[in-house]
């Protein structure tokens, strides 16, 4: 395993093809997946996901969902990361656990640690977040992480509450009058 950066508890590393029983077995686990709008992973598609949807992101943006593991023991807990979606002007941070690991806190520090990342190293402008409106607790992260209230939006048919936050570093080095950066 080659960590791309690590946060207190945690190391980050990209997926690779052969992650695909994870993602699999994650994304089965009991109420993993109870808020999301996706079509339920199966052993068919599983590697479609990875081949089409988290590895081009690497290439394409230098961001991505980043595969989660303990630093002490090198187990694999879940992902977190940022994605490119099309219709929104910043990538969409997100992250799913084993819900053995609810309410310990790495969801939160792997959110934080993601943000830093996304606006130290590539100097993102802004960080876009969605959670289902009855999904309180990644909301919770969300507000934790600095993430601010934007609107409720109906995504595919379902009732979101959507949030973003600013990189403040980036935008004090914009000249407002000649509209670029310095």
């Amino acid at each position: 395993m080659t960590p791309l950066f690590p946060s207190t508890r945690l190391l980050f590393r990209e997926f690779t093809l052969q992650d695909a029983p994870l993602i699999y077995e994650l994304n089965n686990a009991p109420g993993v997946t109870k808020y999301v709008h996706e079509p339920p992973t199966t052993p068919e598609n599983v590697h479609d996901i990875l081949a089409n949807i988290i590895l081009p992101q690497y290439v394409q943006f230098y961001h991505g969902l980043w595969a989660l593991h303990l630093k002490d023991n090198l187990e694999f807990i879940g992902w977190c990361g940022l994605k490119r979606v099309p219709e929104r002007n910043f990538p969409d941070l997100g992250y799913r656990l084993f819900p053995k690991y609810w309410g310990k806190g790495y969801a939160t520090e792997a959110a934080k640690r993601t943000i830093e990342y996304g606006f130290e190293v590539l100097q993102l402008d802004g960080i876009f977040g969605a959670a289902h409106e009855k999904n309180i607790a990644s909301q919770k992260i969300l507000e934790k992480c600095g993430l601010s209230f934007l609107a409720f939006e109906i995504i595919d048919g379902v009732n979101i509450k959507t949030y973003q936050l600013i990189n403040q570093k980036v935008f004090s080095t914009i000249n407002i009058s000649e509209g670029f950066r310095k």
